[in-house]
């Protein structure tokens, strides 16, 4: 029997349009979060859903229900979305579909996927929605002071894929809310590795590169950036060259996932560009505060990895 999984998103924007948040829940050990330095609580609504689909797109067999307080998400994604396609991403009345790089997206994303949306009330007590509105919220107050907010284990292994119904568990899921929940440090190896992934799949998204704020919260203090010519790169100038840092950036093809040690991972990763293929080395660490950093990163064109040394 396949379970359904069920879980909650949610968006939340400080001046609408300001600080934004987005944030999705299933339960404590699993759950995701990011946002931006300027956004709209709608931005931040569909965000959560897209992030929701890409992070669960490695079990697409299992039924998806994602829970909303957003009528206009609800509808946009079961309703709205066919039509607007067909008139070339336009409204009915001519004008241009609001969002629409993040509508092309979710279209892109519920592809073949079996799923289910349901509008639930917000600020009903909902124990879902009400954990993924917390997130969300923390996720814009933590923008809103120029910080990195905590971005959560994503979707790993867990006790508790199924989530708990509104009919159930209320008072159990907000106090698992309650937590400490240190970006997997405490969590076990496939955890740990799971919330690597998080990072990684968070770190090639153009909303978080695009952000000085977010991504310098990802980036090591000692961060060494090796580029596909060889050349050597700090933190400093990741920063401030980072449209030209991501240029091949992208969702890659997992090759390997191996803990390095306590609080130190390494991924690889091979990623299809326009100028060939490219593998992705990524070696991830846990800061004294406990939370995970890229450390070092290192892009090489396949054919001159994989080519016979002389």
């Amino acid at each position: 029997m396949t379970h359904e999984i069920v879980a909650a998103a949610d968006g939340s924007a400080l001046g609408n349009p300001g600080p934004a948040g987005w944030a999705w829940y299933i339960d404590a050990d699993t759950w995701a979060a990011g946002g931006w330095e300027h956004g709209t609580n709608n931005m931040g609504e569909l965000k959560a859903v897209l992030d929701l689909f890409e992070a669960t797109a490695h079990v697409p067999e299992r039924p998806l229900k994602v829970l909303c307080d957003s009528q206009y998400v609800v509808n946009s994604l079961t309703k709205w979305m066919p039509g607007w396609k067909k008139k070339g991403w336009k409204k009915s009345d001519g004008k241009p579909v609001l969002n629409v790089e993040l509508m092309k997206e979710l279209d892109a994303a519920l592809e073949g996927r079996t799923y289910t949306f349901e509008w639930v009330k917000g600020h009903s007590g909902h124990p879902l929605n009400e954990a993924a509105d917390s997130l969300a919220n923390a996720a814009a107050q933590a923008f809103s002071k120029g910080q990195a907010p905590k971005t959560g284990p994503g979707f790993g292994k867990t006790k508790n894929l199924t989530a708990p119904h509104a009919s159930s568990g209320e008072s159990t899921a907000t106090a698992k809310l309650e937590k400490p929940v240190t970006d997997g440090v405490e969590l076990d190896a496939d955890l740990q590795l799971a919330a690597v992934r998080q990072l990684e799949h968070q770190l090639a998204s153009p909303s978080t590169y695009g952000s000085r704020s977010l991504l310098s919260g990802l980036l090591s203090e000692d961060l060494t950036w090796v580029t596909p010519a060889g050349r050597v790169l700090d933190r400093t100038t990741v920063l401030e060259h980072r449209e030209r840092a991501f240029a091949l950036t992208g969702q890659g093809t997992p090759v390997e996932a191996t803990l390095l040690g306590e609080g130190a991972a390494l991924l690889v990763s091979r990623v299809e560009t326009a100028r060939g293929a490219v593998l992705r080395s990524s070696v991830w660490h846990v800061n004294k505060a406990g939370h995970w950093k890229l450390r070092y990163r290192q892009e090489t064109a396949a054919s001159s990895a994989t080519s016979p040394q002389t």
